[in-house]
Protein backbone atom coordinates (compact mmCIF):
# COMPACT_ATOMS: atom_id res chain seq x y z
CA UNK A 1 0.00 0.00 0.00
CA UNK A 2 1.57 3.28 -1.12
CA UNK A 3 0.46 6.17 1.51
CA UNK A 4 1.07 9.91 1.17
CA UNK A 5 -0.60 12.88 2.77
CA UNK A 6 -3.64 12.89 0.91
CA UNK A 7 -4.51 9.36 2.90
CA UNK A 8 -6.85 9.87 5.87
CA UNK A 9 -6.09 7.36 8.79
CA UNK A 10 -9.47 6.30 11.11
CA UNK A 11 -9.38 5.09 14.70
CA UNK A 12 -11.03 2.96 16.69
CA UNK A 13 -10.42 4.74 20.67
CA UNK A 14 -11.02 1.84 22.89
CA UNK A 15 -8.42 -1.19 22.47
CA UNK A 16 -6.49 1.11 19.92
CA UNK A 17 -5.56 4.36 21.73
CA UNK A 18 -6.42 3.73 24.94
CA UNK A 19 -6.28 0.24 27.02
CA UNK A 20 -9.92 -1.09 27.24
CA UNK A 21 -11.33 -2.29 30.23
CA UNK A 22 -13.76 -4.62 29.61
CA UNK A 23 -17.45 -4.01 31.18
CA UNK A 24 -16.26 -0.63 31.79
CA UNK A 25 -17.05 2.84 29.83
CA UNK A 26 -14.15 5.33 30.28
CA UNK A 27 -15.50 8.73 31.08
CA UNK A 28 -12.86 9.68 33.85
CA UNK A 29 -8.93 10.85 32.50
CA UNK A 30 -7.86 8.69 35.79
CA UNK A 31 -9.03 5.54 33.81
CA UNK A 32 -7.72 6.53 30.47
CA UNK A 33 -4.44 5.05 29.63
CA UNK A 34 -2.32 4.94 26.26
CA UNK A 35 -1.78 1.79 25.03
CA UNK A 36 1.78 1.06 24.70
CA UNK A 37 1.64 -0.35 21.21
CA UNK A 38 -0.11 3.03 20.39
CA UNK A 39 3.18 4.77 21.93
CA UNK A 40 5.60 2.35 20.33
CA UNK A 41 3.74 2.60 16.22
CA UNK A 42 2.15 6.24 16.37
CA UNK A 43 5.50 8.09 15.71
CA UNK A 44 5.84 6.24 12.64
CA UNK A 45 2.39 5.45 11.42
CA UNK A 46 1.23 9.27 11.57
CA UNK A 47 3.28 10.63 9.07
CA UNK A 48 1.94 8.47 6.79
CA UNK A 49 -1.26 10.14 6.67
CA UNK A 50 -2.58 13.98 6.07
CA UNK A 51 -5.64 13.10 8.72
CA UNK A 52 -5.76 11.60 11.94
CA UNK A 53 -9.07 10.99 13.46
CA UNK A 54 -10.72 8.56 15.75
CA UNK A 55 -14.46 7.46 15.34
CA UNK A 56 -15.84 5.62 19.16
CA UNK A 57 -19.12 4.07 19.85
CA UNK A 58 -19.54 5.35 23.69
CA UNK A 59 -22.97 3.85 24.45
CA UNK A 60 -22.73 4.39 28.05
CA UNK A 61 -23.70 8.06 27.33
CA UNK A 62 -27.15 6.91 26.31
CA UNK A 63 -26.99 4.28 28.91
CA UNK A 64 -26.73 6.64 32.11
CA UNK A 65 -23.63 5.51 33.46
CA UNK A 66 -21.74 8.80 32.01
CA UNK A 67 -22.72 12.09 30.48
CA UNK A 68 -21.86 13.35 27.31
CA UNK A 69 -19.56 16.22 29.02
CA UNK A 70 -17.81 13.30 30.71
CA UNK A 71 -16.66 11.57 27.57
CA UNK A 72 -15.56 14.92 25.89
CA UNK A 73 -13.67 15.86 28.82
CA UNK A 74 -11.48 12.41 28.00
CA UNK A 75 -11.96 12.99 24.40
CA UNK A 76 -9.95 16.44 24.97
CA UNK A 77 -7.36 15.13 27.64
CA UNK A 78 -6.38 12.46 24.81
CA UNK A 79 -6.00 14.73 22.22
CA UNK A 80 -3.98 16.90 24.72
CA UNK A 81 -1.75 13.87 25.64
CA UNK A 82 -1.17 12.84 22.04
CA UNK A 83 -0.10 16.41 21.09
CA UNK A 84 2.33 16.04 24.24
CA UNK A 85 4.05 13.41 21.42
CA UNK A 86 3.58 15.28 18.23
CA UNK A 87 0.91 13.46 17.50
CA UNK A 88 -2.19 15.13 16.35
CA UNK A 89 -5.53 14.02 15.98
CA UNK A 90 -8.00 16.21 13.60
CA UNK A 91 -10.91 15.32 14.95
CA UNK A 92 -12.99 13.18 17.43
CA UNK A 93 -16.66 11.27 16.69
CA UNK A 94 -18.41 10.17 19.11
CA UNK A 95 -21.75 7.73 18.83
CA UNK A 96 -23.21 8.58 22.43
CA UNK A 97 -26.15 5.81 21.19
CA UNK A 98 -26.70 2.85 22.17
CA UNK A 99 -26.77 -0.76 20.03
CA UNK A 100 -30.42 -1.53 18.31
CA UNK A 101 -31.10 2.50 18.32
CA UNK A 102 -30.39 2.49 14.58
CA UNK A 103 -29.29 6.03 15.06
CA UNK A 104 -26.56 5.88 11.79
CA UNK A 105 -23.90 7.07 13.38
CA UNK A 106 -23.72 3.66 15.14
CA UNK A 107 -20.21 1.90 14.11
CA UNK A 108 -20.82 -0.18 11.64
CA UNK A 109 -23.15 2.69 10.21
CA UNK A 110 -20.90 5.11 8.54
CA UNK A 111 -22.48 8.11 9.74
CA UNK A 112 -19.19 9.24 12.07
CA UNK A 113 -17.40 8.77 8.69
CA UNK A 114 -19.75 11.03 6.77
CA UNK A 115 -19.56 13.50 9.42
CA UNK A 116 -15.44 13.35 8.95
CA UNK A 117 -16.02 13.61 5.30
CA UNK A 118 -18.30 16.93 5.50
CA UNK A 119 -16.23 18.45 8.07
CA UNK A 120 -12.68 17.56 6.01
CA UNK A 121 -13.90 17.50 2.16
CA UNK A 122 -10.89 16.51 0.99
CA UNK A 123 -11.27 12.77 2.59
CA UNK A 124 -11.51 10.03 0.03
CA UNK A 125 -12.61 6.81 1.58
CA UNK A 126 -10.55 4.80 -1.01
CA UNK A 127 -7.69 6.67 0.42
CA UNK A 128 -8.51 5.73 3.92
CA UNK A 129 -7.09 3.11 6.69
CA UNK A 130 -9.79 1.76 9.40
CA UNK A 131 -7.64 0.73 12.02
CA UNK A 132 -10.33 -1.07 15.25
CA UNK A 133 -10.04 -4.07 17.47
CA UNK A 134 -13.46 -5.28 16.66
CA UNK A 135 -16.20 -6.75 13.65
CA UNK A 136 -18.26 -2.73 13.83
CA UNK A 137 -15.12 -1.60 13.46
CA UNK A 138 -13.66 -3.34 10.12
CA UNK A 139 -17.34 -3.64 9.00
CA UNK A 140 -17.49 0.56 8.99
CA UNK A 141 -14.52 1.10 7.52
CA UNK A 142 -15.51 -1.84 4.74
CA UNK A 143 -19.09 0.00 4.35
CA UNK A 144 -17.46 3.50 3.65
CA UNK A 145 -14.94 1.76 1.06
CA UNK A 146 -11.80 2.06 3.36
CA UNK A 147 -8.73 -0.36 3.43
CA UNK A 148 -9.28 -2.49 7.03
CA UNK A 149 -6.91 -3.52 9.64
CA UNK A 150 -8.17 -5.74 12.30
CA UNK A 151 -6.05 -5.65 15.45
CA UNK A 152 -6.60 -8.84 16.69
CA UNK A 153 -4.07 -10.14 19.26
CA UNK A 154 -5.27 -13.67 20.77
CA UNK A 155 -8.13 -16.35 19.92
CA UNK A 156 -9.93 -17.04 16.54
CA UNK A 157 -10.76 -14.96 13.47
CA UNK A 158 -14.25 -15.20 12.67
CA UNK A 159 -15.46 -16.11 9.28
CA UNK A 160 -16.75 -12.03 9.49
CA UNK A 161 -13.81 -10.55 10.85
CA UNK A 162 -11.65 -12.59 7.77
CA UNK A 163 -14.05 -11.49 5.48
CA UNK A 164 -14.34 -7.42 6.03
CA UNK A 165 -10.65 -7.49 7.24
CA UNK A 166 -7.98 -5.88 4.43
CA UNK A 167 -4.94 -6.98 7.57
CA UNK A 168 -5.32 -8.83 10.57
CA UNK A 169 -2.75 -8.03 12.41
CA UNK A 170 -1.97 -9.16 16.32
CA UNK A 171 -0.53 -5.21 17.24
CA UNK A 172 -0.41 -1.69 15.65
CA UNK A 173 3.11 -1.92 15.24
CA UNK A 174 2.42 -5.58 13.16
CA UNK A 175 0.52 -3.18 10.88
CA UNK A 176 3.49 -0.51 10.45
CA UNK A 177 6.06 -3.14 10.08
CA UNK A 178 4.08 -4.16 6.78
CA UNK A 179 3.82 -0.72 5.41
CA UNK A 180 7.95 -0.62 5.45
Amino acid sequence: MKLSKEWTLFLDRDGVVNVKIDNEYIHDIKRFEVREDFWQSAPLLFPLFGRHIVVTNQQGIDKGLCTAGQVATVHQYMKEVLAERDLHLDAVYCCPHRDGVGCGCRKPDTGMALMAQRDFPEIDFSKSVMIGDSLTDVVFGRRCGMTTVLLHASGEVSEDEKANSDYIVPSLMDFVRLLS
